[in-house]
């Protein structure tokens, strides 16, 4: 296993933690070397995650090993990840990819730098490698906001998000996380959808911070209603705002932007959510009605939204193919 990358997982009972798992085990260049749960400690993977049970017989340990960890993925609760690190004895670990929002705001902490972590954030690749390479760790997007801004980033890109954004945006089940709760209970989730938080999510400055980066300005007003759907993974953002651009030039425009992307995918057809569940891949529909441009985006809120991200920026941290372990079949029947 010497030639293999060894990683680690802290954080890994939840649903993010059971897709990163089976990607991790599944990746021709990793070694999986240890999970860390507290309420598993002692009990095999496949107790939280039974459809790993014929892929290994690791079982989740409390602590880290003390030998040398190359990629430490955590997965834990928001607020957590930042105490877990300052608790790391140092040099033990090389790069730290983070799935909460701890860092994701801040960019530094506890002695290391923190790159955000959409490997789409710049039309080219090199230049969002040449800045993952300078942090070596990675703050891993929201899920929302990761479906959000892959539907906007070509427009502030170009100076061409200029309008208020209008944005509607509904996720599944999976969302809420794996601890039970009354919004995530069978019986009530199931033939039901429901607003919650709108207008406040705390996705909003995550996504008003790379946009206003990326179009080098102000970004403008963005009004983001989420809802809860009765389904298990993906999200769908639909999302308007006024512009002088056609249909075919907008989509033009995102094609342009997102070629060197392998990703993310624009479309002429329209979009549902079954395309994607299950990859790591976001699809992209443009329209225009009068002078609004009606962009809606999907992704697997789990993979592109959470797990697979992380796994490709771990990928573009060693220089592998964007690609690797992450080429994956959506369940869409």
């Amino acid at each position: 296993m010497s030639h293999k990358t060894v990683v680690s997982v802290a954080g890994g009972a939840g649903y993010t933690g059971g897709e990163l798992l089976h990607l991790l085990l599944n990746h021709p260049h990793v070694h999986l070397h240890s999970v860390l749960s507290q309420s598993k400690s002692g009990l095999p993977l496949s107790s939280a995650h039974p459809h790993l049970d014929a892929e290994t017989d690791l079982v989740f340990s409390q602590t880290l090993p003390h030998s040398h960890t190359d990629v430490l993925f955590l997965c834990l609760g928001h607020g957590r990840s930042a105490q877990f690190l300052g608790q790391l004895p140092p040099g033990t670990v090389r790069h730290v990819i983070d799935l909460s929002r701890d860092f994701r705001c801040t960019n530094e902490g506890y002695g290391r730098l923190f790159q955000y972590g959409l490997p789409e954030l710049y039309k080219e690749p090199a230049a969002y490698e040449e800045h993952l390479l300078r942090a070596g760790n990675v703050a891993n997007p929201g899920c929302f906001a990761t479906a959000v801004e892959l539907g906007l980033l070509p427009l502030a890109h170009a100076e061409l998000l200029n309008q208020p954004v209008h944005i509607h945006a509904i996720t599944g089940a999976t969302g809420a996380g794996a601890l039970p709760k009354d919004t995530t209970h069978y019986a009530w989730r199931s033939q039901n959808v429901s607003v919650y938080k709108a207008f406040e999510h705390q996705h909003i400055p995550e996504i008003e911070a790379v946009l206003s980066t990326a179009g080098k300005q102000p970004v403008p007003p963005i009004y983001f209603v989420p809802l809860r759907g009765g389904f298990s993974r993906g999200i769908l953002a639909s999302m308007y705002t006024q512009s002088p651009l056609t249909a075919e030039a907008a989509a033009a425009l995102y094609k342009e932007y997102y070629k060197h992307h392998p990703f993310v995918h624009v479309t002429e057809k329209a979009i549902s959510l079954k395309e994607v569940v299950n990859t790591n891949t976001c699809k992209i529909h443009i329209e225009k009605h009068k002078d609004m441009l009606y962009i809606t985006s999907v992704i697997d809120n789990l993979l592109k939204g959470a797990s697979g991200t992380a796994v490709q920026n771990m990928n573009i941290l060693f220089g592998w193919p964007q690609t690797t372990g992450l080429q994956l079949k959506p369940v869409v029947f």
